[in-house]
């Protein structure tokens, strides 16, 4: 087995706790290295829904991190997340070239909003939280309301909807990262 190394992009605060630490133990349990990234050193402080949850150490920054160095990409969701990544050009600009080299990139719930901002979405068809449907419409996409959808264009890019969804999206993650 090839060990596979996946970015997890975060902001500093306001990623949804459980779709950040529940792809990642599949990630880890499968033999494979997550690595979190975000835009700042330190530590990201995660939430439950809108109540503060654990903190995280960050391992590498954006500017400094290259996409050439993993194997993926996973972008995990929470409103305010991708809300705080989209306003970040180092991080729009670390997502698009995930999709520039071809490498597979997993987003959940609110999560693609990123993408949106990337410009990545235009001919892809995704799921995301339902509030995002018009931003994703908007931006060329066509939106799905299925619990994993996985869109083979120039990378392979997998999304859900929500944290119920973790299960598919897990081993959507596990089966087309590895594939």
């Amino acid at each position: 087995m090839t060990v596979m190394r996946i970015a997890f992009l975060t902001a500093p605060e306001g990623v949804e706790q459980v779709e950040l630490t529940d792809p990642w133990q599949a990630l880890t349990e499968a033999g494979h290295e997550p690595v979190l990234v975000s835009t700042r050193t330190g530590h990201i402080q995660a939430f439950d829904h809108l109540d503060k949850a654990d903190t995280f150490p960050v391992d590498a920054v954006v500017g400094q991190a290259q996409a050439e160095s993993f194997d993926g990409l996973v972008l995990p969701g929470g409103v305010a997340n991708p809300d705080f990544l989209r306003t970040d050009e180092r991080a729009v600009e670390f997502v698009r070239s995930f999709f520039a080299q071809g490498r597979p990139v997993a987003a959940i719930c609110h999560a693609p909003w990123t993408l949106v901002e990337a410009d990545v979405v235009r001919g892809r068809t995704l799921t995301s939280w339902p509030s995002l449907r018009t931003d994703i419409t908007n931006a060329g996409g066509t939106w799905v309301n299925e619990q994993v959808r996985v869109d083979q264009g120039v990378n392979k890019l997998i999304t859900s909807r929500k944290p119920a969804d973790l299960k598919a999206f897990d081993e959507a993650v596990l089966t087309e990262f590895a594939a």
